[in-house]
């Protein structure tokens, strides 16, 4: 997964805005905050709450 760490720092969750953080090896996003946990495909974040997994 090619993420920016720039690119990183400002993405937020749609469902709470706490910062999220990058799971490399399973290609998510997982939210700091509530903990939904967010696809990547194709290097593209997926940030929409109902593409979004819970924990």
């Amino acid at each position: 997964m090619k993420i920016d760490d720039w690119l990183l720092e400002i993405l937020a969750c749609p469902a709470c805005k706490a910062p999220l953080r990058a799971e490399n090896e399973a290609e998510e996003l997982v939210c700091t905050g509530c903990g939904l946990i967010y696809p990547v495909r194709d290097d593209i974040p997926v940030l929409l709450v109902d593409e979004a997994r819970k924990p």
